[in-house]
């Protein structure tokens, strides 16, 4: 049945997706080959891979998405086939056909099912053929500004004015009235030229309390579909997404098969094969609408992989090359909880701005793999490695698995914790923010949370007493340890451990806390306002990431030493923590 297996496969990708392929090749015992720009010469992919072909400049247009220089790398290689990833040439129907022109196999859909679906107006049509709900909306073009305060009328109000050819959340307008349906007609139609070339514009319902909820889909050659279930991406900022996890903590079973088959029956009418998605916008009454299919692996499918224990990857390989889905609906099960943090080069201080620079420490958590929890990262960076402004500002995939959604999230607060990346702006304060955030451990989330939420941006995380009390306590034992060490080396020879005082006044986030610390073999025991905390901990001064104990549960900071205390970085809050003796403190009260 089917062809052999592929012995070479080219990856035409960059960074973590490239670094991702070529696991799952390794692991099926594929060559692998990769290509890379002036930029990416030092790059993960490029050591990784068995091969690799130099494809031009650093800027993409230049270089990965340049159809005949890829074509070129493919043939000089001798691959069999190309896995494109996400992006770049992913949903490229004239890459698909010079490759079936050149004999070669795209591991990924036939090039009419990328047609159909890459034009919006096209896709809803066929949605709408195959019985697939579709956001109410007038399906034709809009001649003008009175056409389309008329259609607005029909659809009504508030209605969502958008670019047919459009994408990243360029060309789209809100209107609740006809004076905003007049504008933002004209401003979507300027901006859909300007970005696009292409100022077709249509209209449809404005879904309220909209989540964004997707549905992977893998289809073979043989006619077999399946769903495996779905993914919440309502966590977006901009329209692009920053948390996703698996299953969604909103949808009820019925409402998930009744999505399952919708999608398989979209990806059906279409001849779709290898793996898809299929995303919906789900109003806060778990009413579904298409909104349109993505014809290539997603950036979050590890956490379909997670709940599922399938490889999409390896799965795409093998119905590129002819074989049947080894599975059917019935044995797809949804196994615990998955949540995924998407790091970027970007500084959450600043408004997320890019940030490009050299990664001068990046100690990402130890992948791990236990029968009640996972952590997995998927990057395509390394220590001492470039961000370049060339290309996407991802630097890794964080994910954690576990039984349920609570313990999910405790294990990405933990992983989170314990990540260090220094060199550039990075949004991990604001992940560990959102994790702590009481509407999304409710799992009551929007597409427009984060601008809700974060209205003037992300200014740091206050951290509850609670947790202040447990910081304290760690900062007094590491101190005490670094006040030991001090009096050691300056070589008086006495007991030092009774110079180390037992009374002294901790300063945080603007609280101020008396305590006494009392110190044995094991740890120290430090009591603060009426409690008594336990810690336990091998930190010793100059580690950048301190690793305690209180009380039982583990405690991991980032921690850095400063002038009288630690500058302390932890769950989205950047902190000054001053330990001074009571002495100290009186006197520090007085300094302006």
């Amino acid at each position: 049945e089917g062809q052999p297996m592929f012995k070479k496969i080219l990856i035409a990708n960059r960074g973590e997706i490239a670094c991702r392929v070529i696991k799952t090749a390794r692991k099926m015992g594929i060559k692998t080959v990769a290509i890379y720009s002036d930029a990416d010469a030092q790059a993960l992919h490029v050591k990784m891979a068995d091969e690799a072909v130099h494809i031009g400049p650093p800027p993409a247009n230049e270089s990965y998405i340049v159809i005949d220089k890829v074509m070129a790398a493919v043939k000089s290689s001798g691959a069999e086939a190309v896995h494109p990833g996400y992006g770049f040439l992913s949903e490229n129907s004239k890459f698909a056909e010079a490759l079936d022109a050149a004999g070669v196999a795209f591991i990924g859909p036939p090039k009419r099912a990328i047609e159909a679906m890459g034009d919006k107006i096209t896709s809803k049509k066929l949605a709408q053929e195959a019985n697939v709900t579709t956001v109410p909306g007038y399906m034709g073009l809009i001649k003008d500004a009175d056409d389309a305060v008329k259609i607005s009328n029909q659809v009504g109000y508030p209605v969502m004015i958008k670019a047919s050819a459009g994408g990243g959340g360029k060309g789209m307008r809100i209107a609740w009235n006809d004076t905003e349906a007049r504008e933002g007609f004209q401003s979507s139609k300027n901006e859909a030229a300007n970005s696009f070339g292409d100022d077709r514009i249509f209209i449809e319902k404005f879904v309220t309390q909209p989540r964004h909820i997707e549905i992977q889909v893998l289809c073979d050659s043989h006619g077999n579909a399946v769903y495996l279930h779905e993914r919440e991406c309502s966590i977006q900022r901009r329209n692009q997404k920053v948390i996703e996890e698996a299953p969604s903590p909103f949808l009820d079973a019925a409402t998930r098969a009744a999505m399952g088959a919708q999608s398989v029956a979209l990806a059906q009418a279409v001849g779709y094969t290898s793996a898809g998605t299929v995303e919906f916008i789900v109003d806060g009454d778990r009413n579904f609408y298409f909104l349109e299919m993505n014809t290539r692996l997603q950036v979050e499918h590890p956490v379909t992989e997670l709940i599922t224990g399938i490889d999409l990857v390896e799965q795409m390989i093998r119905v590129a090359a002819g074989e049947k889905l080894p599975f059917a609906q019935k044995d797809l099960k949804i196994n615990g909880w998955a949540m995924e943090s998407r790091l970027y080069a970007e500084d959450p201080y600043r408004n997320f701005l890019p940030s490009i620079g050299r990664l001068t420490r990046y100690r990402p958590p130890v992948e791990e793999t236990h029968a009640n929890r996972v952590v997995r990262n998927d990057t395509g960076v390394f220590e001492g490695g470039e961000i370049s402004m060339f290309y996407d500002p991802m630097i890794a995939k964080l994910c954690t698995w576990a039984p349920d959604r609570p313990k999910a999230i405790e294990e990405m607060r933990l992983a989170l914790d314990g990540f260090e990346l220094e060199g550039i702006g990075h949004n991990l304060p604001f992940l560990a923010a959102v994790y702590d955030h009481p509407k999304f451990i409710a799992g009551e989330m929007t597409t427009a949370f984060i601008e809700e939420e974060y209205p003037d941006g992300f200014e740091g995380a206050v951290l509850p007493e609670a947790t202040l009390f447990r910081i304290a306590a760690a900062a007094s034992a590491m101190n005490r340890v670094s006040e030991i060490r001090r009096t050691r080396v300056t070589g008086r020879m006495d007991n030092h451990e009774r110079k180390v005082g037992s009374d002294w006044v901790v300063n945080i986030q603007d609280q101020q806390y008396a305590i006494q610390i009392a110190a044995d073999k094991s740890g120290a025991t430090v009591a603060i306002g009426g409690d008594t905390f336990r810690v336990e901990s091998d930190w010793v001064p100059g580690q950048p990431l301190a690793r305690l104990s209180v009380d039982g549960t583990p405690l991991v900071m980032k921690a850095a030493k400063i002038s009288g205390g630690f500058r302390v970085r932890y769950r989205g809050a950047d902190l000054a923590v001053h330990v001074r003796t009571p002495r100290q403190a009186e006197l520090a009260a007085l300094m302006p």
